[in-house]
């Protein structure tokens, strides 16, 4: 397996963590709050399975420092070599922690591209750490979440001589902002929306600093300060960073680039002035130096220090991408390592695909004369609309801006202009009611959002969806069936939750529901673990199509919150990243290569080719689905959709 672990940088709420964990010890001490982001640099290897525990690199970066281990899978050799201090006692901590609490295997991990830099504050070692957790959890089927790969390399980290902060590890949730709490035990993680680009520079200011010292010494004022100095520590670490956090979290939101940055140059006056005093190692002259240089305030709106502070790394926020690079440019000039990071919005979805080219045969014979997503649907306000119609406004209501439909033939396409796109005639017109004459202009207005493309060999759902990659373009795209129709059980319709996940997590996404275990074998089921306490969010780790039910029972049954066994299908909507289309480009290609012209493409192996290298998000959304496909669900679908 391939697999990649950013560094992380924190950009506000530094050594809020271990502050925030003394709650459970002193309750007037408040709740630790820290936006952190995993930057673009990190750490790339391939994994595999060993009957020990090796570390090898073939990194040109590292090649100075760097010296091949190799270990036996024994847990007090691993021990002992994480209390070493030793390059690799990081490694070994997290190898002793799975091995004493899962009973592993050895594993080879080959280090093939390190750009991170190393002892600068961007976590160098909690990436390592996630590295080795991630390798452990992903090649043993540990079924550990994010938040699982986390904890454990924290607690990996824990058994050297390091004491690291529990923000470290949030390297392990990508290159996303996100917000953690920290209330005592308890951790939080919730990923933050970003309106307009953000150009942060962030740079190894090349001088010394010494965490160790600086941690012991803040650590001192916890649990209970006992003069005014630490009071001040324990005010801006708590109530005062709450504050910081919650502006810095309105202005990410709102795009206010030039107020976050002052934000960041107030969050360092407020560390210099009540937390810096409680540590000699904290004595940072470079780093005052570099915020404070003439040159570089007309490029940068604010800046700030990073992780435990210090003269370790320092942060701008710069003013647009050319000021970005101008200061990279300076600061590398100056004798600093400087390199960018750039926050973007998430792409929300403006497109989506309905394919509509089957036959309908299971409909038959009424599909000879109208296709099965023009059936008609009484509808709760008393309309009775067409299958499609009902899609379409959907999507219109999740801010879904253009829509392609799949059609079978070109021929197929007359009946959709016929009713999206040729006025009634006016004496049509006239015999409607006003509200309806008003609605037909809203016919006519989604008609200017339709798009066509066609599938002309029937080789699978696969294959339709990717007759629809050039209008999705290098863009996430939604995807609904044509013979589904979907209630919300919120205000919400249920595309617009999936297109709320899909900014939270920017991942390949499908909605998923369960189904009674007697029915698994007509479905795709998938397995996975929950990613939230609510269990709506599931990481996938496995698609199965149509498994025996004795087989689900044993290996895809997912535990609710009452600890019961579930199971799990797609529910009828996607959300498509680029690589999906990708994939299926290269399941046709080979084909051809191959010389088979004539077996189905699908979309499942294609989303598990994806899964497999990227991860893939399960969503339950709040509603209900009615399949159309078949005679039993038409019924169910028009007695209760018009309820």
């Amino acid at each position: 397996m391939k697999l990649f672990v950013p560094g992380r940088l924190c950009l506000f709420g530094e050594h809020t963590d271990w502050a925030g964990h003394y709650r459970t010890m002193n309750a007037d001490i408040k709740p630790g709050a820290a936006i952190v982001t995993g930057i673009e640099q990190g750490i790339y290897a391939e994994v595999e399975k060993s009957g020990k525990f090796e570390l090898y690199s073939d990194a040109e970066e590292i090649s100075d420092v760097w010296k091949d281990f190799s270990c036996r899978m024994d847990e007090t050799e691993l021990k002992r070599i994480a209390k070493s201090g030793d390059f690799f006692c990081y490694c070994a901590g997290v190898a002793s922690y799975m091995l004493e609490w899962y009973k592993v295997g050895g594993v080879r991990i080959r280090i093939t591209s390190m750009t991170l830099p190393m002892k600068s504050g961007l976590s160098s070692s909690a990436a390592i750490c996630v590295l080795v957790a991630r390798a452990f959890n992903s090649l043993y089927n540990l079924n550990l979440n994010t938040l699982g790969e986390m904890n454990i390399a924290y607690l990996g980290e824990l058994r050297t001589s390091s004491r690291c902060g529990r923000l470290d590890q949030a390297c392990a949730f990508g290159v996303k902002p996100n917000l953690m709490t920290f209330d005592g035990d308890e951790i939080e993680v919730r990923s933050l929306n970003v309106k307009k680009h953000l150009y942060w520079v962030f740079a190894d200011l090349c001088a010394e600093k010494n965490t160790i010292k600086i941690l012991s010494d803040l650590n001192k004022a916890y649990p209970f300060p006992t003069n005014e100095a630490e009071r001040l520590e324990h005010e801006a670490l708590g109530q005062k960073n709450l504050d910081i956090i919650d502006r810095a979290i309105r202005y990410m939101a709102e795009g206010d680039a030039e107020a976050l940055g002052k934000l960041m140059t107030e969050a360092e006056a407020l560390f210099d002035a009540q937390v810096a005093p409680m540590s000699p190692a904290l004595y940072s002259p470079k780093l005052h130096a570099v915020l404070n240089d003439p040159v570089i305030q007309p490029m940068v709106w604010g800046g700030k220090g990073v992780g435990s502070h210090g003269d370790g790394s320092v942060q701008f926020l710069a003013r647009s991408e050319e000021a970005q690079q101008q200061l990279v440019d300076y600061l590398n000039g100056q004798g600093m390592k400087a390199y960018t990071l750039t926050l973007k919005p998430v792409h929300t979805v403006r497109k989506a695909i309905i394919p509509v080219a089957g036959f309908g045969t299971r409909l038959y014979p009424a599909t000879r004369a109208l296709k099965k997503d023009f059936f008609p649907i009484p509808c709760p306000d008393g309309m009775v609309r067409p299958v499609i119609l009902i899609l379409l406004e959907e999507l219109i209501q999740s801010g879904i801006e253009d829509i392609c439909l799949v059609l079978g033939s070109e021929e197929e396409r007359q009946q959709y202009a016929d009713f999206f796109e040729r006025p009634l005639s006016e004496e049509h017109l006239r015999k409607l009611p006003p509200e309806a004459q008003d609605y037909e202009n809203h016919i006519l207005d989604i008609g200017k959002r339709l798009h066509y493309v066609y599938q002309r060999e029937k080789r699978g759902f696969g294959h339709a969806v990717y007759q629809a990659a050039q209008f999705a373009g290098n863009e996430p795209v939604m995807l609904l069936l044509g013979d589904t129709l979907y209630r919300s059980d919120s205000h919400k319709p249920c595309a617009l939750q999936m297109v709320e996940e899909y900014e939270r997590h920017n991942s390949l996404m499908v909605s998923i529901h369960p189904i009674p275990l007697a029915e698994v074998s007509r479905y795709g089921i998938l397995h996975g673990v929950w990613e939230d306490k609510e269990h709506r969010v599931l990481h996938v780790d496995t698609i199965m199509e149509k498994p025996k039910a004795s087989y689900a029972e044993d290996f895809l049954a997912v535990r609710n919150q009452n600890g019961e066994k579930e199971y799990y299908s797609v529910f009828g909507q996607y959300i498509l990243t680029p690589e999906v289309f990708s994939q299926l480009h290269e399941d046709i290609i080979q084909r051809e290569i191959d010389g088979d012209h004539v077996s189905e493409i699908e979309l499942t192996s294609a989303l598990e080719a994806v899964r497999q290298r990227s991860g893939m998000v399960g969503v339950c959304l709040k509603g209900r689905m009615y399949d159309m496909g078949n005679p039993a669900a038409l019924v169910t679908a028009v007695e209760e959709y018009s309820k």
